[in-house]
């Protein structure tokens, strides 16, 4: 059976309307949360979701400023840290099980610092990147680029007021190296770049920006002080971003990391499969839910 989906907004405290959806029993306890990635991108996690909506509720929402949660004005990480706070009370839960993907690891590890009571479990997938890790990504990019690419990415970013012809086109060039196969990638990448759209290019800067003035690297022994005891990390092997700097936060952090052969950045549209017996194996450790041999009674 397929399970039911079911759509909403609510009403933050500042005024901010934030759009969700949820998959699956919202009367079981606890809920999976997803924490996309960007920041300023919408949400576009449904796949992951669809992998364990059978096991738990999985909520997502676009956060604010994104997609269906339409906001203007400055952004912060804590006021985006807080808008999970009242979302789950919104939804009538107590604590959720957190899974980040990108900047959305990101910011479910400032989450878990700031509401720590509130996050059962914690996954972090494709981030945080901490340490110094931005000269090896950049180097690995441009090398999975031709020289004629890079050029016109750069001209691309530069350009004021893209047309939508050109938005596409620069996401299409800045996406196409998070993949493992090049070919299949820059086709993921056009799809992308023609869905996830529009890009909150402030929001962007403002919460970039505020996390290169603050970074997670000055805070890593309070979050391994308050991370749950069920957390994990998660990672493409053939990601750009180095998985030796997730490889060397799990060290930090005191907890597993499980590496995804032949997938970048988004190993869930390159091994399913391999993501899908992990997330369900967690999610599954994380509710309590039953599995296989596993009696419900």
């Amino acid at each position: 059976m397929t399970p039911r989906e079911t759509q909403g907004l609510v009403s933050m405290t500042d005024g901010a309307r934030l759009g969700w959806t949820a998959l699956g029993d919202r009367t079981r306890q606890p809920p999976v949360v997803m924490l996309h990635g960007g920041p300023g991108l919408p949400d576009d996690l449904g796949d992951v979701a669809a992998m364990v909506a059978d096991l738990a509720p999985v909520y997502r929402y676009d956060q604010r400023g994104t997609g269906r949660s339409a906001w203007q004005g400055r952004h912060r990480l804590a006021r985006h840290g807080d808008d999970l706070a009242e979302l789950l009370d919104a939804w009538e839960a107590p604590e959720a099980v957190l899974i980040g993907h990108s900047y959305g690891a990101d910011l479910a590890s400032r989450i878990c610092m700031a509401h720590p009571g509130r996050v059962a479990a914690m996954l972090l997938m494709c981030g945080p990147f901490t340490g110094d890790w931005h000269a090896a990504y950049r180097a690995e990019r441009a090398a999975r680029m031709s020289a004629a690419q890079r050029q016109r990415l750069r001209a691309l970013k530069e350009t004021p007021d893209r047309t939508r012809e050109q938005e596409t086109e620069l996401l299409t060039l800045a996406w196409c190296t998070d993949h493992a196969d090049p070919e299949r990638g820059w086709h993921r990448a056009a799809r992308d770049a023609r869905r996830r759209r529009p890009v909150n290019w402030a929001m962007n800067r403002e919460l970039g920006g505020e996390g290169q003035t603050h970074p997670l690297d000055e805070h890593l022994a309070e979050l391994r002080a308050c991370l749950p005891a069920r957390t994990e990390l998660l990672g493409g092997a053939d990601d750009p971003r180095p998985v030796s700097a997730l490889a060397s936060l799990a060290l930090r952090l005191g907890r597993p990391l499980t590496r995804i052969e032949n997938a970048g950045h988004e190993p869930w549209s390159e091994q399913p499969d391999a993501v899908r017996a992990h997330l369900r194996r967690f999610v599954r450790d994380a509710v309590g839910a039953p599995g296989p041999g596993r009696s419900t009674g």
